[in-house]
């Protein structure tokens, strides 16, 4: 999983902004970001809730700062 941490972080800020807001790549990226960040239930979560609440929060801290920031830090 450290594996893509480092393939995300690699990306340029417009590919990283494209997959937040397809919805199923943005479903797919918070379970896979917060999992390979050490954040067990927060990626359970994600599993659950990712559709509606995670993924406008992950839209709009990739807007803002770059990264999906709540829940991974």
């Amino acid at each position: 999983m450290k594996g893509y941490l480092k393939f995300y972080k690699d990306l340029p800020w417009i590919l990283r902004l494209i997959f937040a807001i397809i919805p199923i790549t943005a479903w797919i990226n918070a379970v896979c970001y917060r999992l390979a960040k050490g954040h067990i239930i927060a990626g359970v979560l994600c599993i659950f809730f990712g559709f509606n609440i995670v993924w406008i929060i992950d839209l709009i801290s990739v807007i803002l700062c770059g990264k999906p920031v709540v829940f991974a830090n």
